[in-house]
């Protein structure tokens, strides 16, 4: 056995230990950290919210099956059968039917006033978002707050000096008198958007290209408008499911069969059909929801990281 010695305060230390210092005795050992190959314990599983979805999953899946296979019905089969039955013989007449209409007409219609304000809305509202994301003016911010008290107006308390508004600029019965209107409505929503998708750019990156010299158009094409993608994506589909669905601006500022848009052809059509033809009805239903679809497909990415940004902050 080794001597141990003494300290001048008469504690015991090591032989050998530097300067007498106390060597400490050992500790209760501690748990051994769990290795990193360990597998975690399972979680259990929401049943609660599965069911949830499955009962949302149903609710929305049978109207769609419920339009879908009444469309490629024939008249006779829909009424022997049941709304719910699975089509014996298949037909796509129905679709012919209704574009030999001039349903056609009315999908051109839409199709050209959705692009034109989609168009209209992102090239007004990335600017003056951009304006009030970087300016300082209390000009802006009092504009931007006027602007916002647009989310509170609804277009049916306005169709009146809209409509006066369109006759004085001889645009009456026109498509440019559907989209004027329906992008107006529609730059509150895609500027508010913009404006939170651009404030989550850091300030350090608007500050480094004015450093290397950029003015403020650069700093837009370069910087703002390749980072603020998912928000316009969100604003584009937000904009044309807007400008497509609109029902009121068409009814009231239009008046020719020609510039119908789809949703009063849908409209006219159900009415001129009513219960004679239900499977030629449901077949200008599903024309009508294919751009939709369509539109939500493209966009779906980016939908959800646009109407969320800003809120971490």
């Amino acid at each position: 056995m080794s001597a141990k010695t003494l300290t001048p305060d008469g504690r015991s230390t090591a032989p050998g230990a530097p300067g007498g210092v106390r060597v400490a005795a050992p500790g209760p050992r501690t748990a051994r950290a769990p290795r990193p190959g360990r597998r975690r314990p399972r979680r259990r599983p929401d049943r609660l919210g599965g069911l949830g979805a499955a009962v949302w999953l149903v609710i929305v899946a049978v109207p769609l099956y419920y339009v879908l296979a009444s469309s490629l019905r024939e008249k006779s089969d829909y009424l022997d059968a049941g709304p719910l039955s699975v089509p014996h013989h298949v037909v796509l007449s129905n679709y012919r039917t209704v574009l030999d209409s001039g349903f056609a007409t009315y999908l051109w219609n839409s199709v050209l006033v959705t692009v034109s304000t989609v168009a209209l809305v992102l090239a007004l509202s990335l600017p003056a978002a951009y304006a009030v994301v970087r300016s300082r003016s209390r000009l802006v911010s009092a504009g931007f707050s006027v602007m916002l008290m647009g989310l509170a107006i609804p277009a049916q308390a306005t169709i009146v000096p809209v409509y006066l508004l369109i006759t004085r600029l001889h645009t009456y019965d026109t498509l440019t008198a559907i989209v004027l209107p329906t992008a107006a409505f529609s730059l509150p929503m895609a500027i508010l958007v913009l404006t939170s998708t651009m404030r989550d750019i850091p300030g350090e990156l608007y500050e480094a290209m004015t450093v290397d010299g950029a003015n403020s158009t650069q700093v837009l094409r370069s910087l703002v408008l390749p980072l603020t993608r998912p928000g316009l994506v969100t604003v584009g589909v937000y904009t044309a499911l807007g400008a497509w669905n609109g029902f009121i601006f068409p009814l009231v500022l239009t008046q020719s069969d020609a510039r119908r848009t789809v949703t009063l052809g849908l409209w006219n059509y159900q009415g001129q059909q009513g219960g004679i033809n239900v499977p030629a009805t449901m077949a200008a239903v599903v024309l009508s929801l294919l751009p939709l679809l369509a539109a939500y497909l493209f966009g779906r990415r980016h939908l959800l990281s646009g109407l969320t940004a800003g809120f971490g902050k």
